[in-house]
């Protein structure tokens, strides 16, 4: 049997993404860095969500038995590390106050986190609406 995920876990998860994303972005908005920095850190943000989801959708495919290649594995744990790498490279060489570049780092992993958490409810509640269709049907 397939348990829904609770409703207070996947607010947790939007919030964490939410939190995590917006709070990065509106922080870039009103940083005072070259429009060519800030473009860094928005793509670096976009990579990294789109790293993670990617990485935990092919962790989850080899846990349930679906096939995912070696390389496209790889991969994903690369984007997922190369994401971070570039951000701490970013920030370590960026003129900017070391309180500033804590929020940066907190507001990035935060959003990772989230993205996690929300891929790992949608495919949790996916699996359970197909136990529960299966479970009508039968009966």
């Amino acid at each position: 049997m397939v348990r829904k995920t609770s409703g207070a876990f996947i607010a947790a998860s939007w919030i964490a993404l939410g939190t995590g994303a917006i709070g990065f972005l509106v922080g870039l908005w009103r940083a005072e860095m070259l429009l060519s920095e800030k473009g860094f850190y928005f793509t670096v943000l976009f990579f990294g969500l789109f790293a993670v989801i990617s990485l935990q959708k092919s962790v989850r495919d080899r846990m349930e038995g679906l096939p995912v290649t070696d390389i496209y594995y790889g991969i994903c744990w690369f984007g997922t590390i190369l994401s971070i790498v570039l951000l701490a490279v970013g920030l370590w060489n960026t003129n900017i106050l070391p309180s500033e570049k804590g929020f940066y780092i907190f507001a990035f992993m935060l959003a990772l986190f989230g993205a996690i958490a929300v891929q790992k409810n949608l495919r949790d509640d996916l699996e359970a609406a197909k136990e529960n269709n299966k479970n009508s049907i039968s009966s």
